[in-house]
């Protein structure tokens, strides 16, 4: 099998299994005990906050564990929103935004009376900074925009997009799930959201970082753990075994993202040689060195998915499956993209175990594939 799905999740490091291997066999105290049982617990789950608040440029009891990355993000929004309501109701995000930015954010509007500006972008998926200054108001408390977006790999502006905030005195979040552990976290926001599975952690696993003197109102209710701002026993072992695959993916991030930078390019130049008519979605300069996003004009993107993993090939459609039919990505359609070829569409997502045999390897099966699906629509 070649697995191209790295955006999608990371197969779990090695180490990060050791280090949970402990909290999943022989300590299993809940840490919000007094007795020895949870204080092994408490002490494990300290650790792991102070490693992770030393990765992140922050202070400890600023980092909130959550069940995901999904989580974090409706707990910053949500959160934080309802929190500062009182001085304005105005949200402002990006079109390209994942889901679990955008549907809390349509949530507020359509049910909580928030106003919410929802920006476009460029041919590249880019948003101007402009666009962002262009339409705060003195109602707008809270800004929303992902440092890289997973489909196309795109890298938005947001040390910018952060610093006007500042400027404003308006909130910045931003959705760091994708680029953690790829590169450098390329600004200090107010809110960052990661989750441990796309940095070869564990599922199940992630947190918000929230500066500190931010006032934020819970979302779930039930308990006073993580500083009475999130309920609910936490996960120690996923939390330690998140925060040691932070530690390994946050320090091989740079030597990654060259290693990965040529395999990408690799793989791009195989795919146009087989099929001459492939549309890049992205910008090689501006995206994640291991995302790949590319349409095929006259073929099925579903078909093009089964029959790349027939061939033993993992990837991920462009769109998202809705009640067994396929919808085109709301990314590619906000770039612009055609809706016939954005239908048509597979994302590519190299990580620590592509090489450049298994590229080489890939290319050829691919190149049958779509001789086979040209041929198939031909005859039709």
């Amino acid at each position: 099998m070649i697995y191209l799905d790295h955006n999608a999740t990371t197969p779990l490091a090695p180490e990060a299994l050791e280090a949970m291997r402990p909290y999943l066999e022989k300590f299993h105290g809940n840490a919000s005990s007094i007795h020895s049982a949870g204080r092994e617990t408490r002490a494990a789950l300290d650790d792991s906050r102070d490693r992770l608040a030393a990765l992140l440029a922050c202070r400890p009891h600023e980092i909130i564990f959550t069940g995901g990355g999904t989580e974090a993000n409706n707990l910053a929004l949500l959160g934080l929103a309802r929190a500062h309501a009182s001085r304005g109701k105005h949200l402002v995000t990006c079109a390209t935004e994942h889901h679990a930015v955008l549907h809390p954010l349509e949530h507020l509007q359509r049910r909580e009376g928030f106003g919410l500006t929802v920006l476009g972008v460029d041919s590249r998926g880019l948003l101007d900074p402009a666009d962002v200054r262009r339409v705060l108001t003195p109602e707008t408390t809270l800004v929303s925009v992902m440092t890289a977006n997973n489909e196309t790999g795109i890298r938005q502006p947001v040390a910018e997009i952060a610093a006007l905030c500042r400027e404003h005195g308006v909130l910045f979040h931003s959705d760091a799930i994708q680029s953690f552990g790829k590169e450098p976290l390329p600004c200090d926001a107010d809110a960052l959201s990661l989750a441990a599975h796309k940095f070869y952690g564990p599922k199940g696993a992630g947190l918000l970082r929230l500066r500190g003197g931010i006032s934020i109102e819970r979302i779930a209710f039930g308990g006073s753990h993580e500083g009475d701002r999130r309920p609910g026993t936490e996960n120690v072992a996923a939390v330690v075994g998140m925060a040691r695959a932070a530690e390994i993916a946050a320090a091989a991030a740079t030597n990654e993202t060259q290693r990965l930078a040529p395999l990408r390019e690799q793989l791009w130049d195989g795919i146009r040689a087989a099929f001459p008519a492939a549309v890049r979605n992205s910008d090689p300069v501006l995206s994640l060195a291991n995302t790949l996003n590319v349409s095929f004009p006259g073929l099925d993107g579903e078909s093009v998915l089964i029959n790349i993993d027939l061939a033993g090939i993992c990837a991920s459609s462009g769109s998202a499956c809705m009640v067994g039919s396929i919808q085109p990505s709301h990314v590619l359609l906000a770039m612009g993209v055609p809706r016939d070829i954005a239908q048509a569409t597979v994302r590519f997502s190299l990580g620590k175990g592509t090489t450049h045999v298994e590229i080489a390897d890939a290319v050829p099966r691919m190149e049958k594939i779509f001789a086979r699906l040209r041929e198939a629509a031909e005859t039709d």
